[in-house]
């Protein structure tokens, strides 16, 4: 259980968590209460499980195309490790993702067809992002791909979800939880620059340099926050949200650690708090969109 625990990569999760609390934060502020809970229990299941699924995917991927190998500065996988065979792992994908569509035909049901096809479009970029025989993680598209499915799609969806409509709001607060997202996969991609190199997986930092990647990465923090506070400036009923700013803190952590070190374990305590500053701007704007509203 603890393989197949580690291979679910739990530290990934807050990117499926944040965008659902955040999308369904703002539709509980405008209608002055949670109007589908089983709604948001749906999306909040089925965005893990296509997470998970994902992570599991490209274990599988990876191992086949030898991106995974011993000199990884990453955690374990389980595929290369020889921890589950390759056919057991594509098998736990499929599980997950098969999972994730039996949530998201209820999911349909609530609120329309619309859902149906997000759902398929989100199982498939996670499924050809190192898979298929054009993986696009591969080719340099990962962070456009982890900006619109895990900002723009998942939080304006999970919206969608509550009130059957868009919304201004949350396409603005969807740019800050996407970019935040994006920088997630940077700092992986920074760190293992090298092997990804070695391997032919060509992602951006692979592309054009840890210098480049670096002041990549310190941009697309800045546009998160700022993104954040145009979004509040042009809908002061989004006062709440500010209650976010609680991840600044962590996010200067890493920007620190990104500009100014190269080794595994100090980038993988960067990636972290990429991650905690994603979980805490989530949790800190939804708490102030709920009881400011």
């Amino acid at each position: 259980m603890r393989i197949w625990f580690n291979a679910a990569r739990p530290r990934t999760l807050p990117a499926a968590i944040a965008p659902v609390l955040v999308g369904t934060a703002v539709a509980w502020q405008q209608s002055d209460g949670l109007p589908r809970l089983g709604g948001f229990i749906a999306a909040l299941i089925a965005s893990i499980l296509i997470q998970i699924g994902t992570n599991l995917a490209n274990d599988y991927s990876d191992a086949r195309r030898g991106t995974d190998s011993t000199d990884r500065l990453g955690p374990v996988r389980i595929t290369a490790a020889g921890l589950a065979t390759p056919s057991r792992v594509l098998w736990a994908a499929w599980v997950a993702f098969g999972l994730s569509i039996v949530a998201g035909l209820y999911l349909t049901w609530l609120a329309g067809p619309v859902i149906l096809l997000i759902g398929a479009l989100s199982i498939t970029a996670g499924a050809l992002y190192t898979g298929g025989p054009k993986p696009y993680g591969y080719s340099g598209l990962g962070e456009i791909f982890v900006f619109l499915f895990f900002g723009l799609v998942a939080v304006n969806g999970s919206y969608f979800v509550q009130t059957e409509a868009l919304d201004a709001g949350a396409f603005g607060l969807s740019i800050t939880v996407g970019l935040l997202a994006t920088a997630i996969l940077i700092v992986n991609n920074i760190r293992d620059i090298d092997s990804d190199r070695r391997s032919g997986k060509m992602t951006l930092a692979a592309r054009f340099g840890r210098q480049w990647t670096r002041k990549f990465f310190r941009t697309v923090m800045t546009l998160a926050l700022a993104a954040l506070l145009l979004t509040v400036a042009l809908d002061r009923s989004l006062d709440g949200a500010l209650l976010g700013l609680i991840a600044v803190p962590f996010g200067l952590k890493a920007v620190r650690a990104v500009d100014s070190r190269t080794d595994g374990p100090s980038l993988n305590r960067a990636l972290a708090d990429v991650g905690v500053s994603l979980a805490t701007f989530a949790l800190g704007a939804s708490l102030g969109l709920i009881l400011v509203g």
